[in-house]
């Protein structure tokens, strides 16, 4: 704008304000009664002063407040909120148990229904076991075979020890006979010399020493057979005996079998996500059930490696449940991962391919809950908690709070 349009449009201004003047002027003379009301106005103008000194008045109370309210949340902090580690990013957790059957077959009742709390050992599910009596019976009746194999060859044990024995006394007998046979063909001998004897004499005491020989070679060989004898039936006691126990084994795996047809809770809790019924074909391995320990859930609390450093097992937590607002809990640090949850996971990070992005990690801590707390069931897996840990409880935390 120029320098000459800036002046019109302020004398075009000056002028617009000495309208209204010259106008209440014509109006005034023209209704004389008006000019006292006119006279009153400034009197009524100046009432809204009040309000002004009031806006005055709310500015410093606003200041005053921010002020108390500054110290209030700064005494807060000081005294107990630098102390405190708190995170969102925690759940309830639970060893969950999954039930699963060791055999395959058909499903022959459900022994309990979905969200039914049991006991340690109660039946969950119960299999057809016609198949698996009928093997155990088997492995029994094989027991009882080789039962009798070995009572059988442990008789033909004691018939080859009585052979042996009798094939040692025939070999003492014939030693004694050929003994008997020596002397005798000396003094024959002898006796021949002197033609006091015939020639057939000393033949026949001859004979009957290499007769005394051959009976001792044959005890001999005796002896040794009744020996291989013995050797074969130890061996094939020794091959019972591998038998019995492989149907022992058998009967064993199959008394187990048998037993694996009826699926028991490992431990107290609750049975979820229930997805079976009675004439279904199972196979081993699947998915039947899961079992909630409802009395052994504990919080799996994800701190920011940022906010480790004071956390030690030991440590108080006050734990607020999603679902339970208005009550708080106690629990307790039990431990810390000794590794971030990035390093656990299926696909690590892998920071050496050239794009690196820092993020910050996070180290899972499990806190405890009081047993009574969890004697009471009202926790469930997988419930949101926020947690705030007291470093000061931790056996290091009395030099911290000093500080």
């Amino acid at each position: 704008m120029s320098l000459s349009q800036r002046t019109g449009a302020v004398r075009s201004a000056q002028a617009a304000e000495a309208q209204p003047a010259d106008n209440e002027v014509a109006v005034l003379e023209a209704h004389p009664g008006a000019a006292a009301d006119h006279k009153a106005a400034p009197a009524t103008a100046a009432e809204p002063v009040a309000p002004k000194k009031r806006r005055g008045l709310v500015l410093p109370v606003i200041l005053a407040a921010l002020v108390a309210g500054a110290a209030w949340y700064g005494y807060g902090w000081w005294t107990e909120g630098r102390f405190m580690v708190s995170t969102e990013d925690a759940y309830i957790e639970g060893d969950i148990a999954i039930i699963s059957p060791k055999v395959s077959g058909y499903v022959k009742s459900v022994e309990v229904s979905g969200n039914q709390r049991v006991k340690a050992g109660d039946p969950l599910v119960t299999l057809d076991d016609g198949d698996y009596r009928i093997a155990a019976e088997q492995a029994e009746a094989q027991i009882a075979v080789q039962r009798l194999t070995l009572e059988r060859i442990d008789a033909q044990i004691r018939g080859g020890d009585a052979a042996l024995a009798q094939a040692v006394a025939q070999k003492q007998s014939a030693q004694a006979t050929l003994g008997l046979a020596g002397l005798s063909l000396k003094r024959v001998s002898g006796l021949q010399e002197q033609k006091v004897v015939s020639t057939a004499d000393l033949d026949s005491a001859k004979t009957q020493l290499e007769q005394a020989r051959a009976s001792l070679a044959a005890a001999d060989a005796n002896i040794a057979a009744a020996e291989a004898s013995i050797a074969v039936l130890k061996a094939q006691r020794a091959e019972a005996d591998a038998g019995m126990r492989s149907a022992e084994l058998a009967l064993e795996k199959a008394e187990r079998d048998l037993a694996f047809t009826v699926l028991k809770a490992p431990y107290d809790g609750i049975v979820g996500n229930l997805s079976v019924q009675a004439g279904d074909l199972v196979s081993v391995g699947k998915r039947l059930a899961a079992l909630v320990p409802v009395d052994q859930l504990y919080i799996e609390a994800n701190f920011k490696e940022t906010q480790i450093a004071d956390l030690v097992p030991g440590s108080k937590v006050a734990i607020h449940v999603d679902a339970y607002d208005d009550e708080t809990i106690e629990g307790t640090v039990t431990s810390i991962a000794p590794a971030s949850g990035s390093v656990f996971s299926m696909l690590p990070a892998e920071n050496a391919t050239g794009n690196f992005t820092k993020v910050v990690q996070r180290v899972p801590v499990r806190i405890e809950f009081p047993k009574d707390v969890l004697e009471a069931g009202h926790l469930r897996a997988g419930l949101s908690v926020v947690v705030d840990v007291d470093t000061r409880t931790a056996p290091q935390g009395a030099a911290l709070a000093a500080n």
